[in-house]
């Protein structure tokens, strides 16, 4: 989910968890806690790329934006899931995703 939201462009870690609440209408939270973690994953193994940049406010945030090998990654991923949720479609009787 991460690495779709940044595929829209760079992104700070507060903007990631508010975007995530926008998308899931709320059903899911996710706190600093469980962001961060993630992020310095998704960096240390190459995915995202960060630079620390002044913000509208003037305060300096870290902002986050996908890297070459963390696009392919999405890509790879992003079949990945749609195959298997075509496939509980079909188990469910409900009408595929498009890819």
């Amino acid at each position: 989910m991460v690495l779709s939201i940044l595929a829209g462009g760079e992104s700070y870690g507060y903007e990631i968890i508010q975007k995530v609440r926008e998308l899931s209408g709320g059903q899911m939270e996710w706190s600093d806690g469980m962001l961060y973690p993630v992020l310095h994953r998704l960096e240390r193994d190459g995915m995202i790329e960060s630079k620390w940049k002044e913000s509208e406010t003037g305060r300096e945030r870290k902002y986050y934006f996908l890297s070459s090998k963390g696009r392919k990654a999405l890509r790879a991923e992003r079949q990945q899931w749609l195959t298997v949720h075509n496939s509980l479609c079909k188990l469910w009787k409900l009408e595929p995703a498009s890819t």
